[in-house]
């Protein structure tokens, strides 16, 4: 885990295409608060979780999915930046269409820039 925060939401999201088992956490730096999307993961990842659960910087959150547990996909982390959740919970668009452009870029800005410290 890059931040100390804590569960915000998780889900088997297993319909077709989809990111199988997710982890999504909350997170507060310098005062803003953010989220990350851990999708593509094991479903073992979900068995100790709990909404609002304390995770520290370091700790180790999750691990890969199989194709199988996946929905297809081979095993790959799909990490997203978050800043408003809005009403989701446990899933969160990786995808917009073009006119939806402009609101996930603010929305989900480059992971990159939260990274790049490490």
């Amino acid at each position: 885990m890059p931040f100390d925060g804590e569960i915000h939401s998780f889900k088997n999201n297993s319909a077709f295409g989809d990111y199988g088992p997710t982890i999504i956490t909350k997170h507060k730096l310098q005062n803003e608060t953010f989220h990350l999307l851990f999708g593509h993961l094991s479903t073992s990842s979900l068995s100790q979780l709990a909404v609002g659960k304390k995770i520290s910087k370091g700790d180790l959150l999750a691990k890969l999915g199989t194709p199988k547990e996946n929905v297809g996909w081979p095993p790959h982390l799909h990490f997203q930046v978050i800043i408003d959740m809005g009403n989701a919970f446990g899933d969160y668009p990786g995808v917009c269409s073009e006119k939806e452009l402009d609101f996930y870029h603010n929305n989900c800005p480059n992971p990159q820039l939260f990274l790049q410290k490490f």
